[in-house]
């Protein structure tokens, strides 16, 4: 074995949790191999030096699912994984969230973590193995981090005997949870929360989180054992912070002008005064030496951009002091009161359905479409292959904030918002048995000043709703903010946080849901973390918040529409024997393409034999319809049926009963009596009633028209007799 290795083991949930170091990886400043049932991830951290000029703290964050760990080739020619796909994207995302607020203030070396998964069992998935191997990596290096922190996720699988929780479930346990909670912590508290769920109650919600941090503290205690036996000691290098001096001449400068320019109603009127103010300060006081030696230019530049900084922190606490200390927001609201509510829907005529929602300066045109098994997104990767009927993409175009910016493709936020309100919406969905489409949201922020994300959830349910789709319960999304005074005390929650609350506050804790319960949650935590009272507190002021929400939107438009735009297509399920999929086909798909061409339709065929016809029209589904099922029907003696004679033989007559599905009518079954010809009773083309007298075990099929027509007699004497 490598010198220095150390391997530490608990049991998580049933299964083994193994961390290693020191075998892997040793060029970088920290490794780990984090091993979960057989699922294994390798996460690198490597600390390198500020890059010059540089006044932010550069953390990356980089999680790649090998394909290889499943036994998979990626698809395509290139037979090579290319760029990162959606679960990769969220899953750095929710690595990122909790460590990153636990970096000292000004510290700015370059941080790089990377995290590779190297063995898939496809049943205990890596996302939250991911993030507690990062959190290890970093204990583990001379990074000054104050952690560490563990994720875990959360089930409620429904039993016999009721709800159970599960820690970090496998995929095939999820199939039975309503509850999909990702959770990270630390000693002192939780401080990322990722959750989509089917209307769960806040009680409920409330008691996952607690289940969860239990497990949490049992995973924090195995790596602080791997620390204490290979850790390095923590340093914090220089922090790049503004010195007292300048943070005094800043303060003295700015005077109460900046609490006047923070109670400015509006964002752009604000942002104009603040940011004049900050011009005038630094041309005032912070000029740059350009006709002095080099030496001074260099100390009254870097001068001037600690005074920048400084101006931050004052303004960071101006808004905080104002908020806790007065209870006075930026726009002049209270702290629960929720921003002007707009709605409208179908403001688009060619869309299925479409919506617009302005809450405050923030706005979103969101628009539904409604399409077909075809139109379903595959999700390929190292879980088995499945199909989404429903997706939300949110954009966030620079406009939206008035911004003239490289325009680009959907970066990591757009991403992760837009996966924040699909979990949203998916818990107030229709089932495909209900609603069989497939369901496209589209969200634009047109205009944003905080919780745009949660005006999606609200523009996406207002459009799914104009679009017909039979959604459980109008969903809302509302955002609530922390803010306390420098010492931490003195804490205050506020509703419907402004984009300046976001980014000066300590918290950004969505909670979208219906009446009965919550389907999506996001924490966002810039704090060290938050206890259960506090969830709790949190909870109930974001469900008055979502519920007055509601209560606007139904303004808008009550509840669904009882008819699906005309422009969607049309779109009936049917079911078939599983056995008679080769016959709806044919060979080499000729049946099912003449079906397609004959009626004009698409038809979609599943392996449990849902057979799915869409077209524009109704009624050409109707007669595709009546065809398959006449195609796929179980023949069963008894059965009368008017069928086509297809041919003639001496010894009878071949009538097609449906599509692909003939029976053989003996001479002898043609006609009471003797019939010298087959053709002196039917000809070929001719429709004639027949019973089937007989099924053999071949499937051959014995057809009787003389007992069709002694059948029909007998009703109709019968029919006689009770008229008379």
């Amino acid at each position: 074995m490598a010198d220095g290795y150390v391997m530490v083991e608990k049991e998580v949930g049933g299964r083994m949790l193994r961390l290693e170091t020191g075998k892997i990886a040793k060029l970088a400043s920290a490794a780990v191999v984090a091993t979960y049932g057989q699922s294994t991830v390798l996460a690198t951290v490597v600390r390198a030096n500020p890059r010059p000029g540089l006044d932010f703290f550069p953390l990356a964050v980089d999680y790649r699912e090998k394909l290889p760990a499943g036994g998979k080739f990626p698809g395509g020619f290139r037979k090579r994984e290319g760029a990162p796909n959606e679960k990769e994207i969220l899953t750095m995302r929710m690595i990122d969230r909790p460590i990153r607020p636990l970096f000292p203030d000004g510290f700015v070396d370059e941080i790089q973590i990377q995290v590779w998964v190297m063995s898939h069992d496809g049943e205990n998935d890596t996302d939250v193995l991911a993030g507690t191997a990062a959190s290890a990596a970093l204990a583990l290096s001379n990074a000054p981090f104050d952690g560490p922190t563990a994720t875990v996720r959360v089930g409620r699988i429904h039993t016999d005997d009721g709800p159970v929780f599960a820690v970090n479930p496998t995929v095939s346990q999820m199939d039975y949870s309503d509850l999909d909670l990702v959770l990270a912590g630390h000693a002192d508290g939780v401080n990322m929360i990722e959750v989509g769920a089917a209307e769960v109650d806040e009680k409920g919600m409330l008691g996952a989180i607690e289940f969860g941090f239990e497990q949490i503290k049992a995973t924090l205690g195995l790596i602080d054992e791997l620390v204490a036996k290979a850790g390095q000691e923590k340093v914090a290098g220089e922090l790049l912070l503004p010195p007292e001096e300048v943070m005094a001449a800043v303060k003295a400068a700015a005077g109460e002008e900046i609490f006047t320019a923070r109670q400015i109603p509006g964002k752009a009127d604000r942002d104009k005064a603040v940011g004049e103010l900050r011009t005038k300060i630094l041309d005032e006081h912070f000029v740059i030496n350009g006709q002095g030696t080099p030496a001074e230019f260099e100390a009254s530049t870097l001068r001037r951009s600690q005074a920048k900084e400084a101006f931050r922190t004052l303004e960071k606490k101006t808004t905080r002091k104002l908020i806790v200390e007065k209870g006075l927001r930026a726009d002049g609201r209270g702290k629960t009161e929720i921003r002007t509510i707009l709605g409208e829907v179908g403001i688009f005529s060619r869309t299925h359905g479409s919506a617009m929602f302005q809450r405050g300066e923030t706005q979103s045109l969101v628009s539904c479409t409604l399409g077909t098994a075809r139109d379903e997104q595959i999700i390929d990767g190292l879980l088995p292959e499945y199909s989404k009927k429903f997706t939300l993409h949110y954009y966030f175009p620079p406009f939206c904030v008035g911004e003239a910016r490289r325009i680009m493709g959907p970066g990591r936020r757009e991403i992760g918002h837009g996966a924040l309100a699909e979990r949203s919406l998916m818990g107030i969905l229709p089932s495909p048995e209900e609603f069989p489409y497939t369901i496209r949201i589209v969200s634009d922020i047109t205009e944003s000043n905080g919780s745009s994300s949660m005006a999606s959830v609200c523009g996406g349910c207002l459009a799914m709703m104009d679009a017909g789709v039979p959604i459980k319960a109008t969903c809302a999304g509302i955002s609530v903010g922390r803010f306390t005074d420098e010492n931490g005390e003195n804490e205050i929650f506020v509703t419907d946080i402004i984009g300046e609350e976001d980014f000066f506050g300590d918290m950004d804790f969505k909670v979208s849901g219906t009446r009965e319960g919550i389907t999506g949650i996001q924490l966002d935590l810039k704090a060290r973390g938050l206890n259960l009272e506090q969830i709790e507190r949190i909870f109930e002021q974001a469900r008055i918040g979502r519920l007055e929400i509601i209560e606007t939107m139904e303004k808008t438009i009550a509840k669904s529409r009882d008819e699906i735009s005309v422009y969607a297509p049309r779109l009936e399920t049917l079911t078939i024997d599983p056995d008679k999929i080769g016959k709806l086909i044919g060979p080499g798909g000729k049946m099912i393409r003449a079906l397609q061409d004959k009626y004009g339709v698409n038809i979609d065929v599943e392996d449990d034999g849902t057979v799915m016809v869409s077209a524009p029209n109704g009624e050409t589904i109707a007669q595709a319809r009546a065809e398959i099922e006449a195609l796929c029907e179980e023949i069963k003696v008894g059965a009368v049926y008017n069928g086509k004679v297809v041919s003639t033989k001496d010894f009878g007559a071949f009538v097609e009963l449906a599509p692909g599905t003939d029976g053989m009518c003996h001479i002898s079954e043609l006609a009471d009596g003797y019939v010298k010809n087959v053709s002196d009773v039917v000809k070929v083309g001719d429709i004639v009633k027949v019973k089937v007298i007989q099924v053999d075990d071949q499937g051959r099929i014995k057809l009787s028209r003389k007992a069709a027509i002694e059948a029909e007699q007998s009703d109709s004497e019968a029919e006689a007799e009770a008229v008379s």
